[in-house]
Formats: structure tokens, C-alpha cells, sequence
């Protein structure tokens, strides 16, 4: 099975859409900020469904053709699938996505028979294992703050690539809110720096104990 990944554009202050996300502006105020960097560069990227061309740094593209390439499933939340106007009946990466979802909209299903979303009832950690099986041995994607957050408590993600932007949003949907989990450590596997943005991927090391938040920082360093 592959890996499981949450990637997001971020910016510095934690926040992947800004204030107000709605359907009409999935990104909220100041949200289009966080993806300027798909358009300022001079290299060419086509996504895989074909309905859109980036124009990104060549450090971008390498990282980015990298992640998009080997995914072969996604996993969302349903506020995400909602908010994106379900991508236009087809995800950019063009894969299967599993929507976890209280319940199935049954009228929009009968609608878009052939549109490629499978609505997950039973909570994140079922949805993760249908997306495993469907991507086979490519990359499982994480998207939606949420959904990404109930991984991570899980202990079903395995990184989490960050696309950081070097700007302040204020406000909006942060990428780790509300965690109810002990003290969590990563490792730096990656770090590729671009006009624009940073991209980081860290690995979760589920078994490595973590410095808390309570524990003094001379403790911390003896331990």
C-alpha cells in the first residue's frame, strides 16, 4: 500500500483558506494569496485532468509533478467537497475521491453518476482504507483541514507536505485546530526552496515520544 499524505498550501501563520470560504469564494478573503506561486513561474504544468495549466517556477514543478504523479487516491471531508463545488464533477489530479460525509447527497449523486466521488458514511478511518485499496500502491492524498486532523489523531497519516507562503492571512481555516492528541514528532525529509513558497515534507514518527507543551524546555533537552 502507499503512503498516506496531507499536502496543503499554508501560510505562515497556519491558515490554508482565509476568513469566509464559501462555494463562491472556496478560498476565502485573501485565500488566493496562498497559490500565487502556481502562477509566477515560466514553467508549464498541465494537470492530470487536463482543465487547467500552472505556470510555476521550475523548482516548483519538480516538486510539485513529483506529488501529483503519484497519487492515486484522495481522501476529503465533505465541507471540502463542498466548498470546491465538488471540483466541477473532477478533481484537478484526476483520481478517485472518497467524500467522509454524515450522510449521502443522494440528489446530487443521481445527477453525476459518472462523477468519480464515493461518499464514506462510517467515519475517516474506513475511507482511509477504501482509498488505499483504490490507489493500489500510489500515494494516498489527504485533503481538508479536518479530515487531515482526524488522520494525524488516528495515526493513519503518514506526511504531511506543506507548501509554505510567506504571507499573514490573520484568520480562516487552519491546517492543525483543535487537535485532542498527545504531543506529536515529525522529520524534516524534504525541503525544496522556490520563488514564492517553501515546500516541506515531514515525515510522522508515530513511535517517537514528543516534547509537550507543559514539559520545561532544560527537561526537554535532558531527556
Amino acid at each position: 500500500m502507499g503512503k498516506v499524505i496531507a499536502g496543503f498550501s499554508t501560510s505562515l501563520d497556519g491558515f490554508i483558506a482565509g476568513p469566509n470560504d464559501s462555494p463562491e469564494q472556496p478560498l476565502g478573503e485573501g485565500g488566493e494569496q496562498l497559490f500565487e506561486w502556481f502562477f509566477s513561474g515560466d514553467t508549464e504544468f498541465t494537470m492530470p485532468s487536463g482543465g487547467m495549466t500552472l505556470k510555476l517556477s521550475s523548482a516548483s514543478a519538480e516538486a510539485v509533478a513529483d506529488i501529483f504523479r503519484a497519487t492515486g487516491a484522495i481522501v476529503s471531508g465533505r465541507r471540502m467537497f463542498d466548498v470546491a463545488n465538488a471540483w466541477g464533477g473532477r478533481h484537478p489530479i484526476d483520481v478517485p475521491v472518497f467524500v467522509v460525509s454524515h450522510t449521502v447527497p443522494q440528489d446530487w449523486v443521481r445527477e453525476n453518476k459518472d462523477a468519480p466521488f464515493t461518499f464514506v458514511t462510517d467515519g475517516v478511518k474506513s475511507a482511509v482504507e477504501q482509498v488505499k485499496q483504490a490507489a493500489g500502491d500510489k500515494i494516498v492524498g489527504v485533503g481538508g483541514a479536518n479530515v487531515a486532523q482526524q488522520c494525524l489523531q488516528l495515526g493513519l497519516l503518514d506526511e504531511v507536505y506543506v507548501q509554505l507562503v510567506p504571507i499573514l492571512l490573520g484568520g480562516g481555516v487552519r491546517l492543525f485546530d483543535h487537535m485532542d492528541t498527545p504531543a506529536l514528532a515529525f522529520e524534516t525529509i524534504r525541503v525544496i526552496d522556490a520563488p514564492g513558497v517553501t515546500h516541506l515534507t515531514f515525515r510522522v514518527l508515530k513511535d517517537a515520544p514528543a516534547r509537550t507543551r507543559h514539559q520545561p524546555f532544560e527537561a526537554q533537552a535532558k531527556a
